[in-house]
């Protein structure tokens, strides 16, 4: 005769139930926003971020509404990057110095050249064109 199989208790069920939600926020924070990057995530065409002056020589300024950083060397060379995460495709939203940092797993990328300083990430950001006109800093393809 074979064994009967046991039940599952109410107290098993009800902890399944309620860890099922709780795995389901881990994997959307895994996820950029809306479900990841989208075509549109960062300039298309040409983007006005603002005026020359907010970019100090050998500083950074993160454009979190444009998905964009531009960075200006000790000569006055400016420098731009999507700040789409090329990890996950999630949107960098804290600059520190000039050190981007990705919210969803930490990622950091180094505002004046683009490179991965700290993994998970592996590969660079997207550089931008970008350039300064009639004292304003223009970002994106056309620039």
């Amino acid at each position: 005769m074979p064994a009967a199989r046991p039940s599952a208790s109410r107290r098993t069920v009800l902890r399944g139930v309620a860890v099922t939600p709780v795995a389901g926020l881990g994997l959307a924070a895994c996820s950029a926003p809306g479900g990841g990057a989208t075509a549109d995530a960062t300039p298309t065409a040409p983007v006005d971020l603002g005026t020359e002056s907010e970019v100090a020589k050998g500083g950074a300024k993160l454009y979190r509404d444009q998905n964009v950083v531009v960075s200006r060397s000790a000569d006055g060379t400016l420098k731009a990057y999507s700040t789409i995460c090329t990890h996950a495709g999630c949107p960098i939203n804290k600059l520190q110095g000039t050190t981007l940092i990705c919210p969803c797993h930490g990622s950091e990328f180094d505002a004046v050249t683009g490179k991965v300083v700290q993994s998970p990430a592996t590969e660079p950001l997207n550089e931008l064109p970008v350039k300064a006109a009639n004292g304003r800093i223009v970002a994106g393809p056309g620039a």
